[in-house]
């Protein structure tokens, strides 16, 4: 059991990463783990718990967080009928199956090979946010049979060894199929919750390394973090979002992708040498 000195800078940091997060969740749109994975890996690294998989620690502690937000959004899309239920219905499977099998991966690779993953898909994210164009399309409509087949687990893997929702890839899918926007951000929000639920199941029985292992840490989620980021997260959430009707966001969208770009090629020089 950590005293109050040893927990207090980790309460601190948590509190702020939450803090940051929600802002910008309300402000950008942007998913919740795209922020918190890096944050939490250099909070914990910058506190002395250097774990041998401290970066699978980061990932599940992460999507946790991701059942509760996700679950919130769908509930509040569904209401003023946002939800694309099909898309949903169909990709569901295979998304589940990409998520478990992205557990498997990630509690088996090297904490250094997923900060390498999350760098390079980092950096693919960040570009797309800040340069990517609303009438970019690959087709009329989602992909179904062997293209969803293959694509759905693909999504859910991803997922997973980011450490991320539905949103960071679903919507951007969505978009490229010509889905409206507002429709791809709720369904997406519904793929977080089946990404979720079911790696989090996984990283809760799976056993990490004790050494330097963060304190309150169940299987490879951190109990601290994930109560701490959900409470600041509701806080400052709508902060963003009234910030987001009082100005044009794409300037800070832009801003914040250039952020995530550095932040990307930070932790995939910090997985490379």
């Amino acid at each position: 059991m950590p005293d109050l000195m040893t927990a207090l800078p980790m309460l601190i940091l948590l509190a702020v990463i939450g803090a940051f997060a929600g802002v910008m969740a309300g402000l950008l749109g942007v998913g919740g783990g795209i922020i918190l994975v890096p944050a939490f890996f250099y909070a914990f690294s910058s506190l002395g718990y250097d774990n041998p998989q401290l970066m699978q620690i980061c990932l599940a502690t992460s999507l946790a967080t991701i059942i509760f937000t996700s679950v919130r959004s769908v509930l509040s899309h569904n209401k003023k009928g946002a939800v694309d239920w099909d898309v949903l219905r169909g990709w569901a499977i295979g998304i589940a199956i990409g998520a478990l099998i992205g557990v498997f991966a990630a509690t088996e690779l090297r904490s250094s090979t997923l900060t390498a993953v999350f760098g390079v898909l980092g950096i693919c994210v960040g570009l797309y946010l800040g340069f990517g164009k609303e009438h970019w399309r690959l087709g009329a409509q989602m992909p179904t049979g062997v293209k969803r087949a293959i694509a759905s687990p693909v999504l859910g893997f991803m997922s997973v060894l980011m450490g991320i929702g539905g949103g960071s890839f679903g919507v951007p899918l969505m978009s490229l199929y010509a889905i409206p926007i507002h429709r791809a951000v709720a369904t997406a929000a519904g793929f977080g919750v089946i990404i979720a639920v079911p790696s989090v199941l996984g990283f809760l029985i799976a056993k990490p390394p004790l050494e330097n292992l963060p304190p309150f840490t169940v299987g490879y989620v951190n109990l601290v973090a994930f109560l701490v980021v959900i409470c600041m997260t509701l806080m400052t959430a709508p902060i963003g979002v009234k910030i987001a009707h009082s100005m044009d966001p794409k300037p800070l969208k832009r801003v914040f992708a250039f952020f995530l770009i550095l932040v990307a090629v930070n932790m995939l020089r910090k997985a490379l040498f």
